[in-house]
């Protein structure tokens, strides 16, 4: 179970880097890339399958920290996917989404190792 668990973590970081990463690849000339909706996708799915594992080893879990931690992943998603349809479909900028994208995504590794 440990090595299950430690794979999907470093799919988990793998989203983060997406995240992070997309945002930092298009910070002079913002746009949504793919890879931050993506990323966003890998985290949310990979957060809810470590918290699933955990729980079914009974580990003792800080349940607010996790519902915020899912709550701002959330967010995201959201954002990501409003920005790659705007993209799509040339409805304007996406600058300030792809930067809320990109400075939340920090907000949640701030809150992962310092709560």
């Amino acid at each position: 179970m440990d090595t299950v668990i430690q794979i999907i973590l470093i799919l988990h970081f793998i989203g983060l880097a997406g995240i992070i990463g997309g945002w930092l690849a298009t910070i002079k000339a913002p746009y949504m890339a793919k890879g931050i909706l993506h990323g966003a996708i890998l985290q949310v799915v990979t957060g809810l399958l470590l918290v699933g594992l955990r729980e079914m080893q009974d580990a003792d879990l800080n349940h607010m920290k996790i519902g915020i931690k899912l709550l701002v992943a959330i967010v995201i998603l959201v954002v990501a996917i409003i920005g790659v349809r705007k993209e799509a479909t040339a409805q304007g900028s996406t600058a300030t989404l792809t930067h809320v994208a990109g400075v939340l995504g920090i907000v949640n590794v701030a809150i992962a190792v310092l709560v």
